[in-house]
This record gives C-alpha cells, sequence and structure tokens, in this order.
C-alpha cells in the first residue's frame, strides 16, 4: 500500500475517533468564556477534523506528482471525504449546529452521484469529481471548520459565516450533482 493509499485509510479511521469525541465529552466544558460558548469537545474535534482534512489534501498531491494513482484511491478517497464530511454534519445536525435541510441535500446529492457513478462504471466509464465537485468538499470542509468553532471569532460581530457557508456548500452541490447527472444521464436511461 503506498501513501496516499494509507493516508485514505488513516482518514476514514479518525471518522470513529471524532464521532467518541463529539459524543463521549460533555458540551458543557467550555474553554472560552459563555459569550463564546466554544466547548472542549467542539474544539478537539475541529482539530481532528484538520488533520483528516490535511490528509485529503496530501493523498491527492502525492498521488499526482509521484505517479501513484491507484484503483484503490480512485474508489476510497471520495468515500473516505464523505464518511468523514458527512459524519460531522449529521453530529452537527443532532447538536442543532447545522441546518438539518442543508444537510440533507447535500447527503442526497453523494447519494445520487454515487448512484450516477455506479451506473457509469457498468458500462465502462469512469467518472472523477469535476471542480464543482472539489469546490464543494472544500467549502463543505471550511463550513463544518468554522461551525465546530461556533463562528469563533466571527461570533463576536454576529456574523453567522458557518451557516453561510454551509448553503453555500449547498447550492455548489446541487450544482455539482446536476452537472453529474447531465453528464450521465445516457447511462441512466440505458439502465432502464
Amino acid at each position: 500500500m503506498n501513501l496516499p493509499n494509507k493516508l485514505t485509510c488513516l482518514r476514514i479511521a479518525l471518522v470513529p475517533l471524532v464521532v467518541i469525541i463529539y459524543l463521549c465529552i460533555s458540551p458543557d466544558f467550555c474553554i472560552l468564556s459563555e459569550s463564546a460558548n466554544l466547548a472542549l469537545r467542539d474544539v478537539l474535534a475541529f482539530l481532528v477534523f484538520v488533520a483528516a482534512s490535511i490528509t485529503d489534501l496530501l493523498d491527492g498531491q502525492i498521488a499526482r506528482r509521484q505517479n501513484l494513482i491507484t484503483s484503490f484511491g480512485k474508489f476510497a478517497d471520495p468515500i473516505a471525504d464523505k464518511m468523514l464530511v458527512n459524519t460531522l454534519l449529521i453530529l452537527m445536525v443532532y447538536t442543532h449546529q447545522a441546518n438539518v435541510i442543508a444537510v440533507v441535500l447535500m447527503i442526497c446529492r453523494d447519494l445520487i452521484v454515487d448512484g450516477l457513478r455506479m451506473i457509469a462504471s457498468q458500462n465502462g466509464k469512469v467518472v472523477s469529481a469535476g471542480m464543482p465537485g472539489k469546490v464543494k468538499t472544500v467549502l463543505q470542509m471550511f463550513a463544518i471548520a468554522v461551525l465546530l468553532l461556533k463562528n469563533w471569532p466571527f461570533v463576536f460581530w454576529n456574523l453567522p459565516l458557518g451557516s453561510i457557508l454551509l448553503w453555500c456548500a449547498t447550492i455548489v452541490s446541487l450544482y455539482s450533482g446536476w452537472i453529474y447527472f447531465y453528464k450521465l444521464r445516457k447511462y441512466v436511461l440505458e439502465s432502464m
């Protein structure tokens, strides 16, 4: 197993750690003043999330630079991203930190795109992530980071940056899902 694939597996392994941190540490233990309401749980989840996000950045760069792109990497990398992002989004909906409608729309889009990719792969077509899909992932990651930090330091200016980024990610997510559907519609029609 090459280094990019090890980094992808590390990202997958960090998902249960985030869940344990998020569900086992009390949100009542704040490390900043009550006005900022920044809990230790959120800071620890943020740090693990940032570490996992860095592995996402590194695995792709290393794989391309050293020509280490593998079938496993093409398959596992987007799964690792979705596991990490969707797990945190679900946890934040559970704790009322993220809008449930935005999260449901993004998760449904991911399921539809995965189904489209599966149909296309059965017809010998490999579909890699396009630029809108990559922008969606970056927006999701920034939204999650800001939401985990309870909009800190933007909370002092009453700027709900985390929610703004989450809705921007939702819009880009739906747009990129439409692009996937439009590109792959002939495979869907052929499979009916």
